[in-house]
């Protein structure tokens, strides 16, 4: 390789490209990763996944010791207030140990971080902080950013996306979340959870686009139960600011009255685009389909030779675990291995709380396709959930009629995030409701839900 600087050149270190970039120097791969931020990780790990979560965690505990809602435990609690600065201090620690741990990585597997964007000047050289680097393979793992809603200008102080709405320096008396997904409803519950009233305004008919109907619909009536007002159907035509103040205008989707809502804040959260803008495709010879993804085969490949890309600028679901498993995939393609991602089977999760996870096809897209057998169970016959006073939410199995192979599951719990690992494990073996049904389920656990809710599938639950 001695015109090359690089046998592996990764181009951004979130999720996806962090991975790839140890795996190929694991594989014994020369390898470098570019990556302009600060600290290593990505959305994920600075802006995304991991500080929602720590803030996640904090305001449900906040909220179950300021609530009263351990009284019936016989844990009274008075005088509780809210510490939002050590809130937002203890996420932050969280998030600077785990994008430090990758730099340790990045140095244990000797894989060389380049400090800075890198863009390309040819199929197999890009130029990062001036400097030009050649590499045999490049992969391309820049992931996604928040889409913008037109019109609407985001201060990150009284109209934020995610990023701002992990910062808050206040809880505001009135947060309107415009998008009904999984960023707004998570975001949502943290500043609900925390004092504030929280308003979600989505343009389609139920929350949570992509889910099974029936989650959706169930997942609905919690949130409202919660204290969420959910407004469906329902478009923003506009946000003006002032005084710190905003304003939202809102009409009914299909046209209709419109109206309008005073805010403290506004959370835009309309979902996400891939980030390859300044990356200079078109000099590399790469090109883009209609929604601005990079089109790659079943190993990852694009249509120029030596380069690779995974993650949220590939087409499919924009989720960190999808792109790690791309990322391990690619890498060992390149090492001459055989690197295999199933997108069958890729686990989706909402933090709420209750979680929401499925994995598969929904109920719709089962049914779209064939004849089916759908098994259900509620945690209201669940004996663990029960005495823990956490019983809302159900497991559903969506089976094929003739094989019973399984072909989807989805849950509703606080464990919903756990246990759906379970179910992708069980699918990607290609088992069967029966084959659930008769493996035993350690006695009390939440899990139990999902050996009942399979031996439903063929009509023989036992606790409902």
């Amino acid at each position: 390789m001695a015109d090359y600087d690089y046998d592996v050149l990764v181009i951004g270190a979130g999720p996806g490209g962090y991975v790839a970039a140890i795996r190929a120097a694991q594989l014994g791969l020369k390898t470098a990763c570019a990556e302009g931020r600060e600290t290593l990780g990505g959305t994920c790990l600075n802006v995304g996944c991991i500080p929602s979560k720590a803030l996640l965690h904090a305001s449900e505990l906040y909220e179950e010791a300021h609530s009263g809602a351990l009284a019936k435990f016989g844990v009274n609690i008075s005088g509780t207030r809210l510490d939002l600065g050590q809130m937002h201090a203890e996420k932050e620690k969280a998030v600077g140990e785990l994008t430090g741990g990758i730099a340790f990585l990045f140095k244990k597997n000797k894989v060389d971080w380049l400090k800075g964007y890198a863009s390309f000047t040819a199929a197999d050289t890009v130029t990062v902080d001036g400097r030009s680097v050649r590499a045999k393979n490049i992969i391309i793992a820049t992931g996604s950013s928040v889409t913008p809603l037109p019109g609407v200008a985001v201060d990150q102080k009284v109209v934020v996306d995610s990023t701002g709405a992990l910062a808050l320096s206040r809880v505001p008396g009135h947060l309107v979340v415009i998008g009904g997904g999984v960023i707004g409803l998570e975001l949502g519950s943290v500043w609900r959870r925390l004092g504030a009233k929280v308003t979600v305004v989505e343009y389609v008919d139920q929350i949570l686009p992509g889910f099974d109907d029936e989650v959706r619909k169930e997942s609905a009536k919690l949130f409202k139960k919660q204290g969420f007002e959910i407004r469906t159907a329902t478009r923003v035509t506009g946000v003006t600011v002032k005084g710190g103040k905003a304003t939202v205008s809102i009409e009914p989707a299909a046209g209709g009255a419109a109206e309008s809502l005073a805010a403290d804040a506004v959370l835009v959260a309309i979902g996400r685009r891939p980030n390859t803008n300044n990356l200079g495709l078109d000099k590399a010879g790469v090109a883009l389909n209609a929604r601005g993804q990079i089109e790659v085969d079943h190993r990852f490949a694009t249509g120029v030779s030596g380069i690779w890309a995974i993650g949220d600028v590939t087409p499919g679901p924009m989720l960190a675990h999808k792109a790690e498993d791309e990322g391990i995939a690619v890498a060992e393609n390149i090492a001459g291995l055989t690197g295999i991602v199933n997108h069958d089977v890729i686990p989706s999760v909402v933090y709420t709380h209750p979680e929401i996870a499925g994995v598969g096809l929904t109920e719709e897209q089962a049914k779209a396709r064939g004849e089916v057998k759908v098994g259900k169970f509620p945690f209201a016959g669940n004996s663990r959930a029960k005495t823990n006073r956490d019983t809302d939410g159900f497991v559903k199995i969506v089976a094929d009629a003739k094989s019973d192979r399984v072909l989807g599951v989805h849950i509703i719990s606080s464990l919903a995030g756990t246990m759906i690992a379970q179910a992708a494990q069980a699918m990607e073996f290609g088992a069967t409701s029966e084959d659930i049904a008769y493996t035993c389920h350690a006695h009390p656990t939440h899990s139990e839900a999902m050996k009942e809710a399979a031996m439903a599938v063929t009509g023989k639950p036992i606790h409902i």
